[in-house]
């Protein structure tokens, strides 16, 4: 009994403050492109991968070799977050 109550305050303590911590990049794309469409999100991040013939599949493909794009990707995630609540 003891050892559960200093495992969940162990566990408790040192949970990621991270807002992207376990959240794989096709959850991410999926969240966004469920929320705003790629119409929308193609506005707000220009990027090719998601104006010309968009697919979850090759916005993956690209975000995954381009840094700076998936950087703007994962903000626009942060700052949509309290929207989906």
């Amino acid at each position: 009994m003891v050892f559960l109550i200093l495992f969940k305050k162990y566990k408790m303590q040192n949970q990621s403050k991270d807002p992207l911590h376990g959240i794989t990049l096709q959850k991410i794309v999926e969240t966004l492109v469920d929320y705003y469409g790629f119409d929308t999100l193609g506005e707000l991040i220009p990027v090719k991968c998601f104006n010309s013939n968009p697919s979850v599949k090759s916005s993956l493909t690209f975000l995954r070799k381009t840094d700076w794009a998936r950087k703007k990707v994962e903000e626009l995630y942060i700052k949509t977050l309290p929207k989906l609540s």
